[in-house]
């Protein structure tokens, strides 16, 4: 029995994690957190019957309270919640599926207590790589990738050194907009930016994926997991999303992990690592797809992807002022205030307003987030 802590229960991540522990009875959910979806959470506990759950707000958490009295689950709120579920003594691997900065303290207090993690959580390594990675070794914990990509990138390396690593070809469906000019994108809605053509995911992934800092987000992280330059990590346009990324090692062999487009792989082979299970979804017909197609980015159009690798290249806070300032105008997109095309507008322009500091702590990087919001909401507005 391996017994599991969710993170963010209720969102895409969440929920296809809970179809993986339906399939395989030798899992247990012991500890779920989510954000305002009292319903669907209480749903949640009363099937998987975990003995801690946590919301974000301390009113969400009395309104579960009552619903769930009749269960005996200890209900909780805000970070002291998202801990308490991430350090659950009973839970051997924690999921860390929730969306934003939010994630970093509870994943290094999971890491901390000695709990594996199937990282879903971007903004970990984005902002507190230089901290993550080391306190792992140190805790002897093991970072599982549940992207497909940084999963297919790890699951390449298998019975390999990354010593031996040439560069990571990092593959990138192109997102909604993909083949579209600046005059295309100008008046784009919400509506048309979160239709994309092979993932199902969250709102804010689904925007971050059109406008491709998704992809500069997982430049960041391949480079904490795997220890490998920035430059060396290859973006390449892939529209059919069946490579879900390669290695190149030094003697110019290549080695990728292909599939369906279906989240449910990467997050179970994370909960199973080292071993595979049985998966009832879509099989791989390499004769119906008939061929594979790679493009470079257009970077000049999507400029979050260049503005990640500047981000990367400064270091320091850089990645954490790129990551909260998207944070910050996708929330102001998603809340028809700015258009798509501002949410570079606001990226480039904190960046261009951030004095880079080196080596941050955890309280540097949450105090450079809040100077981020402030920055944003007096120059571009707010959506509270």
């Amino acid at each position: 029995m391996t017994q599991i802590s969710i993170l963010g229960s209720t969102g895409s991540i969440g929920t296809q994690t809970l179809d993986i522990v339906r399939m395989h009875p030798e899992l247990r959910v012991t500890a779920l957190a989510a954000g305002h979806n009292i319903n669907l959470i209480e749903k949640q506990i009363r099937e998987f019957k975990p003995a801690l759950a946590a919301v974000w707000e301390e009113k969400d958490a009395e309104d579960l309270r009552v619903r769930v009295a009749d269960l005996g689950v200890k209900v909780m709120s805000g970070m002291d919640g998202l801990i308490a579920v991430s350090t659950k003594a009973q839970a051997q691997i924690v999921v860390t599926g929730i969306v934003g900065m939010i994630g970093i303290q509870p994943t290094i207090a999971a890491i901390k207590a000695g709990k594996d993690i199937a990282l879903a959580n971007k903004e970990t390594l984005v902002c507190a790589g230089h901290i993550i990675m080391p306190l792992a070794e140190e805790c002897g914990v093991r970072i599982l990738p549940v992207d497909s990509e940084h999963s297919a990138i790890f699951q390449s390396l298998n019975g390999e050194r990354r010593s031996d690593i040439e560069k990571i070809l990092l593959t990138c469906s192109g997102g909604t907009f993909f083949g579209k000019k600046r005059a295309d994108l100008e008046h784009i809605t919400v509506e048309q930016a979160l239709k994309n053509p092979n993932w199902v995911m969250g709102a804010k992934v689904t925007i971050d994926s059109a406008s491709l800092v998704n992809k500069g987000l997982e430049v960041m992280e391949a480079k904490w997991l795997f220890g490998v330059d920035a430059d060396n990590i290859q973006v390449l346009i892939h529209r059919q999303s069946v490579l879900h990324s390669a290695v190149q090692f030094r003697d110019g062999a290549v080695i990728g992990q292909m599939g369906t487009p279906d989240m449910h792989l990467p997050i179970q082979y994370a909960l199973f690592y080292p071993g595979r299970q049985d998966l009832r979804a879509e099989r791989l017909d390499l004769f119906k797809l008939g061929s594979l197609t790679f493009e470079k980015p257009d970077m000049d159009t999507f400029e979050g992807l260049k503005l990640a690798y500047d981000a990367i290249h400064a270091g320091g806070t850089m990645p954490t002022v790129f990551n909260a300032a998207n944070e910050e105008a996708v929330r102001l997109f998603l809340a028809h205030k700015i258009y798509f095309l501002d949410i570079y507008d606001i990226i480039r322009g904190c960046m261009e307003h951030h004095i880079t500091r080196q080596n941050p702590t955890v309280e540097e990087i949450l105090g450079v987030q809040k100077e981020v919001r402030e920055f944003v909401a007096g120059k571009w507005g707010s959506t509270e």
